[in-house]
């Protein structure tokens, strides 16, 4: 009888590539998917460490989890939290059959994880993955960062960037397409730095999203330093049909940027921002801003504040500054309190949500096209899947299918409407 397995995925969208590569990866080995952690001989979680929240997180969901097997089952535990601790995470978890980094020995045998000689490691970026289970899709075109922002660990644990061959992107491209995709998203921790490595050139990225825009309906990039944010990139943007800018910024204060090791700041970021408007009125924008950073003051929590009531994003994130050990933040004087980083980040809040609530009242009456992702919900071009509202649709609309909707209704970040 086939063992079975569940991969219980945290984290970021890169991290849910890397599970869908694992899953094929099982299934490839004959293993078969179980119904519930509950009822797996082997549990996988692939876990996130980007901030201190997310290493909590990571920990409470393992122990959970080690809680709830049945007996016998094999716990494995992956992903960014055991590439970054290793041998500390393994001691610190017994719980854990084995803590492994991004090349998971998936075929773990009928004995217990630890019992046997570790499988060989695997190429988590190259593997091939199972069909699509939506009408959507994650794109993972890179591994790794070469920039060296200063609150940021990822690159001691990820590496250097490593670009996918681009033949190889659109062939993943071409099989979700044929297994009934009509969105993918592509994403990277450094995305628009694509091809950069391998020599090709400054703006592989170009060509890359041109290239899959000709094999699916939608084509939707996540996480953009705004510096590489070119002409020739922004035109690729706008052609694919959705004209949607994910814009990797963290503040708006100059002198703390400089500080992050960040290029920019908000007059430049918004000059891009209103350029891209004139040429696509309906554009859309995210962004997220780092709140607390050492050396903040007053006057940079006011530059923000300005910028975000002024830049009209409709979807923003604020998240407290995580000290990361080993990063260029984390020997930084002039901390700021913990109560003042709540104070700012509430006030940040409250005034994005009265932005994206108002930017959501006003397509009020509109007729938008929809991708229709399971029965109920579907997005247009300005909600990326799983991070943004949704469009709340009649259940009888086909899953898979681009429909055009009008818009009756808003509810927070949530719209309603109903068949042309």
């Amino acid at each position: 009888m086939s063992r079975s397995f569940w991969v219980e995925t945290l984290g970021c969208p890169k991290n849910q590539v890397d599970s869908d590569k694992l899953t094929g990866t099982m299934l490839a080995d004959g293993l078969v998917p179980a119904g519930a952690p509950e009822d797996a001989d082997l549990v996988v979680v692939n876990t996130c460490a980007f901030v201190e929240e997310a290493r909590r997180e990571s920990i409470e969901v393992i122990l959970d989890l080690s809680d709830r097997r049945a007996g016998g089952a094999d716990l494995v535990v992956t992903g960014c939290l055991a590439e970054r601790y290793g041998d500390d995470l393994a001691g610190a978890l017994p719980e854990a059959d084995a803590v492994v980094g991004f090349g998971v020995p998936v075929t773990l045998g009928p004995t217990r994880a630890g019992a046997g000689p570790a499988a060989p490691p695997l190429d988590l970026l190259n593997l091939p993955r199972p069909p699509a289970a939506a009408p959507w899709a994650y794109v993972k075109v890179a591994e790794g960062c070469d920039r060296a922002c200063g609150f940021c660990a990822i690159p001691s644990f990820r590496g250097r960037q490593r670009s996918r061959p681009l033949d190889g992107v659109l062939a993943e491209v071409d099989d979700l397409a044929a297994g009934g995709v009509r969105e993918v998203v592509l994403v990277a921790q450094d995305l628009a730095a694509y091809g950069r490595d391998q020599g090709r050139g400054e703006r592989s990225i170009v060509p890359l999203v041109e290239a899959a825009a000709a094999r699916v309906d939608r084509v939707r990039l996540l996480y953009l330093y705004p510096s590489d944010l070119t002409d020739a990139l922004i035109d690729a943007i706008c052609a694919t049909g959705v004209p949607y800018f994910d814009l990797s910024l963290q503040h708006a204060s100059g002198p703390l940027l400089r500080r992050m090791r960040r290029w920019g700041d908000g007059g430049r970021f918004a000059r891009r921002i209103d350029a891209i408007r004139a040429r696509r009125p309906d554009a859309a924008f995210r962004s997220s801003f780092i709140v607390g950073y050492p050396g903040e003051t007053e006057d940079d929590h006011d530059v923000l504040l300005r910028f975000v009531a002024e830049a009209d994003l409709d979807w923003a994130g604020f998240f407290p500054y995580s000290a990361e050990e080993g990063t260029y933040a984390a020997g930084l004087d002039r901390t700021v309190a913990d109560g003042l980083v709540a104070d700012r980040l509430a006030e940040l809040r409250e005034l994005q949500d009265g932005i994206t609530a108002r930017k959501r009242d006003a397509l009020i009456g509109s007729v938008v096209e929809v991708l229709v992702d399971e029965p109920g919900a579907a997005r247009s071009h300005r909600e990326a899947p799983e991070i943004d509202g949704i469009v709340a649709v009649p259940d009888d609309l086909p899953v898979g299918e681009l429909v055009k909707v009008h818009v009756e209704g808003a509810a927070g970040p949530d719209l309603e409407a109903g068949p042309v």
